[in-house]
Formats: structure tokens, sequence, C-alpha cells
């Protein structure tokens, strides 16, 4: 679904990703990890088209998308779920959902569909963004991502700074999402989330990628472990 050859990406004359080269299967998660500033985000804000790599290149289905707008890239099929969230907070919920929402005849999502696997967001519909709990914007920010009914779903830490029952809800959404052959890219900082959810880890660091494994070759990886991911 999603193959990256050697990409380098820079801001300004900062070199962030350097040959970064990985692929994400249909019906597969794969997981970057690393601390702050390693370059997983860089690689998301890549693949979008927020920022365009020098030199590499990024395919979709085999087709070139690198030199792409990011809402060409969206249209083509791939959601963006960022680490600030990036709802609309003057907007409804229902609103959030339907206002880039992308329905073609047999589309998988629609608006009931997203409410019977976020029930919570169906109570909440005419709240307005700015009321929602953090919790409940990360799964309105899921959701309106899978109203475009894209075929890869890159999110941007999920998890982050969610009570551990949400963290629970969105791992088992997660799960069904991938059962379905959605292809997730995922950048987590949370390791027991990403060993939870992932089929393959990219750890990186300083834009390299220092260990590829699955879940439990990574957790059987102390070495790993301490010197790329300890705090």
């Amino acid at each position: 679904m999603l193959e990256i050859d050697r990409i380098d990406t820079f801001y300004g004359e900062s070199h962030i990703l350097r040959g970064l080269s990985f692929q994400v299967a249909q019906g597969e998660v794969v997981c970057l990890l690393g601390r702050n500033g390693a370059g997983k985000t860089t690689t998301l804000l890549s693949i979008m088209g927020y920022v365009a790599p020098r030199s590499g290149s990024i395919r979709l289905r085999g087709r070139p998308i690198h030199a792409r707008p990011a809402y060409e890239i969206a249209r083509s099929g791939v959601g963006f779920v960022p680490q600030e969230r990036g709802i609309f907070p003057s907007l409804s919920v229902r609103e959030n959902l339907t206002v880039f929402a992308r329905t073609f005849p047999g589309a998988r999502w629609t608006l009931q569909r997203v409410y019977e696997v976020f029930p919570r967001l169906r109570e909440r519909e005419r709240n307005l963004g700015f009321q929602l709990s953090g919790g409940e914007q990360q799964m309105l920010s899921i959701a309106r991502a899978l109203m475009l009914n894209p075929d890869l779903l890159l999110l941007d830490e999920p998890s982050e700074g969610l009570a551990p029952m949400i963290v629970h809800e969105i791992i088992q959404v997660m799960r069904e999402l991938k059962k379905e052959g959605l292809a997730i890219l995922l950048v987590e900082q949370n390791l027991h989330t990403a060993l939870a959810i992932a089929d393959r880890h990219h750890v990186i660091n300083k834009g390299e990628i220092m260990f590829t494994g699955t879940s439990a070759e990574l957790e059987a990886d102390e070495s790993v472990k301490s010197r790329y991911l300890a705090v």
C-alpha cells in the first residue's frame, strides 16, 4: 500500500530524515517509535505532502505521491490524524464528521458506521468541538479521517495524554480497522500501546531506522529499548 524509498527531508538546512525506507502493506499496522525529535512526525508530514522530501520517493499503491500537494494525497485515499487532533472547535461533532466526508456508492465509512464504532460521538453529536473531552476529541479526529474512506490511515501519537480506559478503546478500534484491511502507520511514544497494536515496528533515531522487528522481537530486545526508547 505504502512504499517509502530512501527519502531525505530537511527543515531549512537541518537534515531530519536520512535515507528512510520502509513499507506498509494492506491490513498491516506499522509503528514508528523513537524519542522526541527522532523524525517520526516529519515522516508523516513527508507522506502527506506538508514537507517535500528533497530526494527519494513515496508511493501509494505503486504510484508516486511525493511531489503532490496534501489535498491530492488526501483525495487519493490517505487519512491523517495529527498529533494536535485538528478538529474544528466551533463546529458540532456531526459537522466535523461531514464537512470533508468522501462518499461514493459502496463507501465503507458512513456517519452511521462511525457512530457504531464510536457510540460516544453519537451521544455528543450536537456538542461543539471545544466542549468535548480530550479523549472524545481524539475519537472525533480518528472518525473524521475515516469519513474520507481511506485505504491508508496515518496516526500521530493517538494515545498521548489520554486516560488508560480511552487508550484501551482506541486500541480496540485500531484492531477492528486492521481486520477490515485498512493499512495503518502509527507514530507512538507509549511502548505498551505500540506493542498491543502493531505488527511491525521501526525504531527511529536522528532520522534513521535503527531497528525493525515484530512486537515480540522488540519486547525482547532490552538493548534497543534502553538505547533508543528509554526516557
